[in-house]
């Protein structure tokens, strides 16, 4: 396990924790007291997520896969997006195309929700974890908000969690994201998380810029571990809501701010996706199948981007320069099924 580094107001910023963990306790309690006779606050099965079994199991698959200073690449998977010619595929082949990611599969942990994701995964890739959840089928395909969809990506905030509380640090990818050239060189060390956009307003650093939580790199330390807690926890006084909506909201709150926690957002010339498509190939480092609802869309629009990058590193150098100062307003042909507007 890593040591852990210290931070700026520890005492009080734990303080501020406690205190907004208790209010939203009871504020949970206040409005949902009973189910069957006991409190129905998840609270308490969050404590026991994960058995001591799977928390070796998990430890093993992560110690694999790691880097020397214990990072690791992390995707989560169902079945629906697990199949043959589907989502998975697509995310696998980006890696051997791009350049310089082929040796970056060693380092990725695919996090399954069903058995048959996970069947399909030891099939196809060397590190597996079994990530179910009791009572909860995750395998079809879960539209955007929908109740399964919400405890999906809230379990994934959990997952991760875990996995800062291991020690390792992660590089967290939605699997519709094509990587095609490493993208270690843009996490500066400093920043705590590293998180992509769905719209960049020009400074890394404002706020303003619209997360995208599919795509991020978080360090392991005491400041990230409490920040995943209280992002967690934030959810119940949000019901409804995306674990992004969320994030943009908690960003800004004074107790995250007492947390000395940093937030570095990634441009979208290099980190783009169907809502803000990067213009550049000579740049592009992942491209992201947001602003999209519909698995078969999806897989339609990024066998595109396959296509159109692998159409531009069949160039010749001079013909990618000029690729790149292009005034074509898109080198992609997708978004295309995509297309919300």
């Amino acid at each position: 396990m890593q040591v852990m580094k210290s931070f700026k107001q520890p005492k009080l910023s734990l303080v501020v924790f406690a205190l907004v963990l208790v209010g939203c306790l009871l504020f949970y309690i206040s409005s949902n007291p009973f189910q069957g006779g006991r409190f129905k606050s998840s609270f308490w099965r969050n404590k026991n997520s994960m058995t001591n079994a799977e928390h070796r199991e998990l430890a093993k698959v992560l110690r694999n896969a790691s880097m020397p200073d214990r990072t690791v690449i992390l995707t989560t998977l169902n079945e629906a997006w697990a199949s043959p010619g589907s989502v998975i595929d697509l995310f696998l082949e980006s890696f051997q195309i791009g350049e310089g990611t082929q040796s970056l599969l060693n380092h990725l942990v695919i996090a399954a929700v069903d058995q048959k994701a996970y069947n399909r995964c030891i099939s196809i890739h060397p590190h597996c974890y079994e990530l179910t959840t009791p009572g909860i089928d995750f395998a079809a395909e879960k539209r955007f908000m929908t109740p399964d969809y919400l405890k999906l990506m809230w379990r994934r905030i959990e997952f991760l969690r875990i996995v800062l509380e291991l020690g390792y640090n992660f590089v967290f990818t939605d699997a519709d994201i094509m990587w095609f050239r490493d993208p270690f060189r843009h996490f500066a060390a400093p920043d705590e998380l590293t998180i992509a956009c769905d719209s960049y307003m020009g400074n890394p650093t404002d706020n303003k810029n619209r997360a995208n939580g599919g795509f991020n790199y978080v360090k392991s330390n005491e400041r990230t571990i409490e920040f995943y807690k209280y992002w967690y926890m934030a959810r119940v006084l949000y019901p409804g809501k995306h674990d992004q909506h969320v994030f943009e909201i908690i960003k800004n709150h004074p107790a995250v701010n007492m947390m000395g926690f940093k937030i570095k957002y990634l441009d979208t010339a290099y980190f783009g996706g169907f809502c803000e498509p990067s213009k550049d190939l000579n740049k592009v480092t992942t491209m992201h199948a947001n602003c999209c609802a519909g698995i078969e869309k999806k897989i339609h629009d990024l066998r595109l981007v396959l296509e159109d990058w692998k159409n531009f590193t069949a160039l010749s150098t001079e013909e990618k320069r000029l690729r790149g100062t292009s005034s074509e307003p898109s080198p992609w042909r997708a978004p295309d099924k995509c297309k919300w507007w």
